[in-house]
């Protein structure tokens, strides 16, 4: 049901080049068959088949891309095996908190199930911009570890001739130092000549960044956690955007306080992507 939207889902499930539509069918039968288990018994395990075949192909052709990936299984053979389960659900004297607690499982892991095994796949490829997303930059104008991670994964980017340009993009330090000023300056210190660095002093969000990106294919590096959501809103954008991972250093002691606010982050933005939501502008990058 999560891909019936259109195509700022498709790298969840792809049944191209059928319509995304097809997925409504199995869709509307699981969901039929969850509230009445006896109903349609063979069109259910039909549509699981049919489910657990589009799976079983998207993961084959998950291995076929030219990404390096983080998590060496795809989020689609995943899914794969919980249809499976369908087939073989456990019979339960408390059918009703079954559910509750399912769906309550299904709501807080899908996210947190894109951040690990979509989040962590770099994408990186040929780009005409790397835009790096702010972190925290403390009151005497030091990056964070997590802003450090970013900076210096887009520069190596940059090195390795992906892209002309670099746009970095946040919002006030917790001092007088900018966040934008502070990658600015390190992003500097690694190499990067100043003609090739844009600044967007507004990127107060997501969602702000995503508008404030401008023309041509994009590389957004964050950290794996954060890029779900950015992935939904350049798509949502009508962008052609490349996720690539910060290159963390170590792992901060945030980071599972961090991943969990993104459940909730996640939906928010998946709702602004759904047809009808209002819809973002593009507009050019802020220097």
């Amino acid at each position: 049901m999560l891909n019936l939207p259109g195509r700022e889902n498709l790298w969840w499930i792809d049944v191209r080049p059928l319509p995304q539509a097809l997925l409504a069918l199995p869709a509307a039968c699981l969901l039929l068959h969850a509230i009445v288990p006896t109903l349609l018994p063979r069109t259910t395990r039909a549509c699981v088949v049919l489910l657990f075949a589009v799976l079983c192909w998207n993961s084959v052709r998950f291995y076929q891309l030219p990404i390096d990936a983080g998590v060496p299984l795809p989020f689609t053979a995943l899914v794969a095996g919980l249809t499976l389960l369908v087939l073989k659900a456990p019979r339960t004297r408390w059918p009703k908190s079954a559910a509750l607690l399912t769906a309550c499982l299904l709501v807080a892991g899908f996210p947190v199930a894109q951040a690990f095994f979509f989040g962590k796949t770099s994408y990186a490829r040929r780009a005409d911009v790397i835009v790096v997303f702010g972190a925290r930059c403390y009151a005497d104008g030091r990056p964070s570890q997590s802003l450090e991670d970013r900076v210096r994964t887009a520069c190596r980017l940059y090195h390795e001739d992906l892209a002309p340009r670099l746009l970095f993009s946040g919002g006030p330090g917790d001092g007088a130092t900018h966040e934008t000023e502070a990658m600015r300056r390190l992003a500097l210190d690694l190499g990067v000549p100043g003609h090739a660095i844009a600044l967007d002093p507004k990127g107060l969000d997501t969602w702000a960044t995503v508008r404030h990106t401008g023309p041509g294919r994009i590389l957004a590096v964050s950290h794996f956690y954060h890029l779900p959501r950015i992935q939904l809103m350049y798509r949502r954008a009508g962008r052609t955007a490349f996720t690539v991972p910060a290159e963390e250093a170590y792992t901060v002691s945030q980071t599972p306080r961090l991943v969990a606010r993104e459940i909730a982050a996640f939906w928010f933005y998946w709702a602004k992507s759904l047809p009808g939501a209002r819809r973002i502008a593009s507009a050019p990058a802020l220097s």
